[in-house]
């Protein structure tokens, strides 16, 4: 009994440990739909890791959920279809396409007199990886694809423990002659799947391969201005990194947590898992109400870029005191005169009509 008891114990550990990889099934395509809870940071431990790693996160607290709908590419418009279905050159032929706030054009409708809505990212998945192959914007109604020119992997299959990758993205769309504005977006990307054990979570409890994502990016827009002439502006993104926890057969990662990088430091911006429905009002994925800050840091100037009418601004430092309020001539676009406040962090919160969204910049 005594000889049994601990070949079940030395099986069970090494089941929990074993090491997996990850390959294209292992990932959504279209048609799926999965349910992701959201929760706070609660002062969560997200970059230990390492061989035969027990990440335990079932102290995670749901306070809402969303539904990611992967689109499947016959619901695409025809002539979204004809760049990314079937009929494109094979690198450019989607697997599903998904809500994006990828792209920062819908932050700056003021300056464009054009309306611009329901931005969509085209992802490709082949037995070598998945990739990003470009875009899609609903401009005055019309639907018009935009391919990357350089298509960014976002992971190398199969995925295993050990294995690194480096990738690029750019991505140029030219509004003309609908309008005379560029975006361009530049991104990188440095992966390293750095860990492998068992993580729990409300969800439960599997055998995971942890994956890390260092991201920098550099956005520009080119519009003309009645008084200025053609005018690029540079949207500065603060770099980000993103730490997923994934098994096999679930679709998405069991964990991820984004975190954004100010002043050599790094914030959580949002936690998801995967999850069953909990009641929290689980939909489609609604796009949260996003602003761009920039230069940060800053010290005198600090211009913001919004998806939604700004109503008020409120700066508040480090002790919670409201340094700096502004409620009038405000909309998607404003530029504040804080050359007066001191050196310091500081959180700025950007209210619209129903949402509230909150920022860390940095005053020299």
């Amino acid at each position: 009994m005594k000889k049994l008891l601990l070949i079940s114990s030395f099986f069970s550990v090494s089941i929990t440990f074993a090491q997996i990889t990850l390959q294209s099934g292992d990932f959504a395509t279209g048609g799926d739909t999965i349910r992701m809870s959201q929760a706070n940071d609660n002062g969560y431990d997200f970059q230990s890791t390492g061989a035969s790693y027990s990440w335990d996160f079932s102290s995670l607290v749901p306070v809402s959920q969303t539904l990611k709908d992967f689109r499947s590419m016959s619901g695409a418009p025809a002539f979204v279809n004809f760049t990314f279905g079937v009929f494109a050159p094979l690198k450019y032929q989607a697997s599903y396409f998904i809500e994006s706030s990828a792209i920062p054009i819908a932050q700056i409708t003021s300056f464009l007199p054009v309306t611009i809505e329901d931005i969509f990212q085209f992802t490709r998945i082949n037995a070598v990886g998945v990739t990003s192959v470009g875009f899609s914007l609903v401009v005055n109604g019309q639907a018009i694809p935009f391919k990357s020119d350089t298509i960014e992997k976002r992971y190398e299959l199969p995925v295993a423990f050990g294995n690194s990758h480096f990738s690029r993205g750019y991505t140029n769309i030219d509004f003309n002659p609908i309008i005379d504005a560029t975006w361009n977006q530049h991104r990188t990307r440095t992966t390293n799947v750095d860990g492998y054990g068992s993580i729990t979570t409300p969800y439960g409890a599997f055998e995971a391969l942890r994956i890390k994502h260092d991201i920098t990016e550099i956005d520009s827009l080119y519009f003309v201005l009645p008084i200025f002439g053609g005018t690029w502006i540079p949207l500065p993104i603060p770099s980000s990194h993103e730490y997923e926890w994934w098994t096999n057969g679930e679709k998405e990662p069991i964990l991820k947590i984004t975190t954004n990088e100010i002043g050599g430091n790094e914030t959580i911006s949002s936690i998801e898992y995967r999850d069953i429905y909990r009641g929290l009002d689980a939909g489609i994925l609604e796009l949260p109400f996003t602003a761009k800050i920039y230069p940060n840091p800053t010290q005198d100037n600090l211009y913001i870029v919004s998806s939604e009418k700004i109503e008020s601004i409120r700066i508040i430092d480090a002790k919670g005191a409201v340094q700096f309020e502004k409620t009038n001539d405000l909309d998607f676009f404003s530029s504040l005169d804080i050359s007066e406040l001191a050196s310091g962090t500081y959180q700025i919160q950007l209210i619209s009509a129903s949402k509230t969204s909150e920022q860390t910049f940095i005053k020299e």
